[in-house]
């Protein structure tokens, strides 16, 4: 599951060595410290997401009612400070939308 918050960007997937764990990744070290600061996170700078933290399904699911509880724009994109995470954003935007012109309708 990819997730963009105003945070960071993560993707969460099945921990293999624990079924009620996920592995939450990033590619920014401070998107995980931002939305995990009281967990480990292990660097790894040779895998597709150097960053990883291993968090409780329950954990998660809470954080992402926290989060869309919280939810105060109209805008998500103009939501995000950080430049370049709102670029990022911004090109998975613009693909989306070449998505739907597409066909994805």
């Amino acid at each position: 599951m990819w997730i963009c918050f105003k945070e960071g960007f993560v993707s969460a997937v099945q921990n293999p060595d624990d079924p009620d764990d996920l592995v939450v990744r990033a590619r920014n070290v401070r998107h995980l410290e931002a939305l995990f600061p009281n967990h480990e996170i292990v660097m790894s700078p040779d895998a597709d997401y150097a960053c990883r933290a291993y968090i409780p399904k329950t954990e998660f699911g809470a954080l992402l009612a926290r989060k869309s509880a919280a939810i105060d724009y109209q805008n998500f994109k103009a939501s995000v400070m950080d430049r370049r995470l709102h670029q990022l954003y911004a090109e998975f935007w613009r693909l989306h939308l070449r998505y739907q012109w597409s066909g994805g309708v």
